[in-house]
C-alpha cells in the first residue's frame, strides 16, 4: 500500500478537484451563453480529459518503477491541463464576460493574452520542476533571432494583422476594395484577411499587403449613413447641345424614385471630355448603400437612356461607312409600316379619336413620338403646362394628387389608357402627377402634330369637346349626385367652356 500512494499522487493532487470543477463550471457557462463556441469548448474539454488520462498514465509508470519517466510525463500533462483551463478561462472572459460589459476587443488581443498566459504558466511549472530558466532564455534569444530572420514575411503578416485589429482599420462586416477586389471582410486572422466577394468567392489577402498598400473601406457600420458618390459614364453625339443633355439627365434622375439613390446631394451631370465623334458625359449620384452598387448603377443607366430617348438625343455609336443596297431600303420601309400599324392600333383605342377617319388617324400616327420611361420616372407633374398627351402601350402608371400634406394615390393606369389630353387640347396645367409604376412604353402626341388635323377639319373640335364633357359629367355625377335638370345645365356649361378653350388654344374662329 505504501508503494501505491506515491504512484497515485502522480495522478491525483490536492488541487485536482479545483481544476476539474473550474473547468466544468466554465464549460457549462460557455455552453449556455455561447452556442457558437460549443465546438471550441468541446475540443478544450477533450484536451483536458486527455491530459488527465496522461497523468493517470504517469501514475501507472510510477507504480511500475519508472519514476523518472513518470515525473516527466506527469509534468507534461499537468502543463497541458493548465493550458486547457487557461483556454477555457480565456473563452469565458473574451467571448462572454467582456461582451456582456459592452466591450468587444479584437480577436487577436484574445489570442495574445491566452498565449502569454500559456507561456507564463509553462515557465512557472518548469521553474517549480527545478529547470534553470536563465539558460533557456539565453538560448531562446538566439533561436528567436534566427526564426525572425527566416520568417520575416510571416511575421510581417502576423504583425500586420495585429495592427489592423488594434487600430480598427477594418472590422468584420466592412466592405473594402483592395486593388480590383471588392467584397465583405469575413475574417481577420494572424496571417491573412479573408474577403468574400459578391460572386461567392473568398479572397485571401496577406495582412502585410494591407499594411504596405492602400485599400478603401467603402462601407462600415460607423459610416452606414454616409452616401458614396458613383459615376455613370455615357457618350452623346455632338449634334446634341450639352446644356440640353445635362438638363435632361439631371431632371430625369433627380425626380425619379430610384432605390438607394440619395435625394440630397442631388445627382449632377457634367461633360468630361471630347471624344472621336462624341462628347463624353458623367452622371454623378450618391449611393446610400454601397453594397448594391452594381444593381443601382444599372437602374440609373436605364433612367439615363430612357430620358435621352424621350428627348430625341442619341447615344453615340461607332461610325462606319456602309454601302446601302435596295434590300436595306425595303427593310426600312417594312419596319416603318410595321411601326405605323402599332401606332394606328394604339390610336384606335383612344376614345377622343373615335370620330377620326382612317386618313386622319394615319396623319396622327406619323406624328407620334416614342417615349419610354423607367420605373419611378415622373411622366407628368401636377401644375406643369405641357401641350401633349400620352398613350400608354406597355407597363403601368400611377396617378397621384399632390396636396399640402403629401401625395395621394388616385388610380393605377394599365396599358391602353390615355392621359394628358386636357393639356394638349386646352393648354390647361396638369391636374395630377403621373409616375411610371414599372418600365413603360408610351406614344406622345404634341399640339403641333394634332393641329394639322384640327385645321383640316375644325368640326372635330366640337366632337372631341362633347366626349370630354361627357367624361367630366360622369365624374361630377358620381361625386355630387346631380339631378337630371342640373345635370343638363352642367353639361351645357362644361361643353361651352371646353369648346371655347379648345378654339382659343388652337386659334380657331367661331363655328358658322
Amino acid at each position: 500500500m505504501h508503494e501505491l500512494l506515491p504512484a497515485w499522487s502522480y495522478f491525483w493532487r490536492e488541487e485536482s478537484p479545483y481544476v476539474i470543477s473550474a473547468a466544468l463550471l466554465l464549460a457549462a457557462l460557455l455552453w449556455h451563453l455561447r452556442p457558437a463556441d460549443r465546438r471550441s469548448v468541446g475540443y478544450t474539454l477533450a484536451v483536458l480529459i486527455l491530459c488527465l488520462g496522461g497523468q493517470f498514465l504517469a501514475g501507472m509508470l510510477a507504480a511500475s518503477g519508472l519514476r523518472t519517466g513518470a515525473a516527466a510525463t506527469h509534468e507534461i500533462f499537468v502543463i497541458g491541463s493548465g493550458m486547457a483551463l487557461i483556454r477555457m478561462a480565456g473563452l469565458c472572459l473574451f467571448r462572454a464576460l467582456l461582451p456582456a460589459a459592452g466591450l468587444a476587443p479584437p480577436r487577436i488581443v484574445e489570442d495574445i493574452v491566452v498565449i502569454l498566459a500559456y507561456v507564463g504558466f509553462a515557465l512557472v511549472r518548469m521553474r517549480m520542476a527545478g529547470v534553470d530558466l536563465s539558460g533557456i532564455v539565453a538560448t531562446s534569444a538566439v533561436i528567436t533571432a534566427v526564426i525572425a530572420f527566416s520568417m520575416q514575411d510571416t511575421l510581417g503578416n502576423i504583425l500586420g494583422g495585429l495592427a489592423l485589429q488594434l487600430d480598427s482599420s477594418i472590422d468584420l462586416g466592412d466592405w473594402v476594395k483592395v486593388d480590383d477586389i471588392v467584397g465583405r471582410v469575413i475574417d481577420i486572422r494572424w496571417r491573412y484577411t479573408a474577403i468574400e466577394t459578391r460572386n461567392g468567392e473568398t479572397i485571401i489577402v496577406p495582412n502585410s499587403l494591407l499594411m504596405k498598400s492602400k485599400f478603401t473601406v467603402i462601407w462600415s457600420v460607423e459610416q452606414a449613413t454616409q452616401p458614396w458618390r458613383r459615376w455613370i459614364w455615357f457618350n452623346v453625339d455632338y449634334s446634341a447641345p450639352p446644356a440640353q443633355v445635362i438638363e435632361t439627365v439631371e431632371q430625369a434622375v433627380g425626380s425619379a424614385d430610384i432605390p438607394n439613390v440619395a435625394r440630397v446631394p442631388r445627382p449632377n451631370c457634367v461633360m468630361m471630355e471630347f471624344g472621336p465623334g462624341y462628347a463624353r458625359y458623367a452622371l454623378r449620384y450618391w449611393l446610400t448603400d454601397p453594397r448594391v452598387d452594381d444593381p443601382t448603377d444599372s437602374a440609373v443607366r436605364s433612367h439615363v437612356l430612357a430620358a435621352l430617348q424621350r428627348a430625341g438625343l442619341r447615344i453615340a455609336e461607332p461610325e462606319y461607312s456602309v454601302h446601302m443596297i435596295k434590300e436595306n431600303e425595303a427593310h426600312r420601309e417594312a419596319v416603318h409600316a410595321r411601326e405605323l400599324g402599332h401606332r394606328l392600333k394604339a390610336l384606335h383605342g383612344v376614345e377622343i379619336f373615335a370620330s377620326f377617319s382612317e386618313e386622319e388617324l394615319k396623319a396622327l400616327a406619323e406624328r407620334l413620338v416614342h417615349a419610354p420611361f423607367a420605373r419611378g420616372d415622373v411622366i407628368t407633374r401636377q401644375g406643369m403646362v405641357a401641350h401633349w398627351l400620352y398613350i400608354l402601350v406597355a407597363g403601368e402608371a400611377e396617378v397621384w394628387l399632390e396636396q399640402q400634406g403629401g401625395r395621394r394615390l388616385l388610380t393605377t393606369l394599365p396599358a391602353g389608357n390615355v392621359f394628358g389630353e386636357m393639356g394638349m387640347l386646352t393648354g390647361e396645367p396638369r391636374r395630377a402627377t403621373v409616375t411610371a409604376k414599372s418600365d413603360v412604353e408610351c406614344y406622345r402626341l404634341d399640339k403641333a402634330g394634332f393641329e394639322e388635323v384640327i385645321r383640316s377639319r375644325p368640326a372635330i373640335v366640337e366632337e372631341m369637346a362633347a366626349i370630354l364633357t361627357e367624361r367630366n359629367m360622369q365624374l361630377a355625377t358620381a361625386q355630387e349626385a346631380l339631378g337630371a335638370e342640373a345635370n343638363d345645365r352642367e353639361r351645357l356649361r362644361q361643353h361651352a367652356s371646353l369648346l371655347g378653350k379648345m378654339r382659343s388654344f388652337f386659334r380657331l374662329g367661331e363655328a358658322k
